[in-house]
């Protein structure tokens, strides 16, 4: 699997294209913004984009949604319960002293235990509520893409609309520790880390 990590736009959020070697489909996970460098980084791979997957609702993680889309008619993917914060991109960025397109409406709702394929890949869906309701990570053999739910040596935030603290808290002990300690963890922000790492050593969560 090719894994290329893109940190984009002024909050620093992680993009990541996910490609098969044999084929050449890739995903998209979170373009948050900077679409053009997205769309170089998949040509230099010569990778053709199959979906465009949002771990959840937040303008820094989707503002680059139209942008893909527009240039690769690419589907977007999202938790239902996130759904309605692709209509609010421009509003929640503006908060922010930033800006953003909105989203075009999602294609496809990813619901717990769903399946994404491309190429010889298989990513599975596993709900991870808590930084939003709609919250999701990406798992597939030694590798999980979890958004804002987990980062390393610390958590997503919850006192934003939607969120709550325990069950972020649930979520991560309950679905993300028990892929296993070995599984490479890729976060919406900062750096990567492993499972295992954070079960010993993060504050919020560790030492089960």
């Amino acid at each position: 699997m090719i894994i290329k990590s893109l940190t984009v736009g002024p909050i620093m959020a992680n993009c990541f294209i996910l490609g098969c070697k044999k084929t050449k489909e890739a995903v998209v996970i979170d373009p948050g913004d900077e679409a053009d460098r997205i769309l170089l980084s998949l040509a230099e791979s010569k990778l053709t984009l199959k979906y465009i997957i949002n771990t959840h609702g937040h303008f820094d993680h989707v503002g680059g949604n139209r942008a893909m889309k527009d240039a690769t008619g690419a589907p977007i993917l999202i938790h239902p319960l996130d759904a309605p914060l692709l209509k609010q991109i421009s509003a929640s960025a503006a908060a922010w002293g930033l800006s953003a397109d909105n989203s075009p409406p999602p294609d496809q709702a990813l619901e717990d235990g769903a399946v994404i394929s491309f190429g010889n890949i298989t990513l599975k869906v596993i709900h991870t509520p808590g930084h939003s309701p709609g919250g999701i990570s990406l798992f597939t053999d030694g590798y999980v893409f979890v958004g804002d739910t987990l980062f390393a040596g610390s958590i997503g935030r919850t006192d934003l609309p939607g969120g709550d603290y325990n069950t972020l808290i649930k979520a991560i002990r309950k679905k993300l520790f028990v892929l296993g300690d070995d599984v490479r963890v890729f976060t919406g922000h900062g750096p990567e880390t492993t499972i295992g790492t954070e079960k010993r050593f993060n504050p919020f969560v560790g030492q089960m």
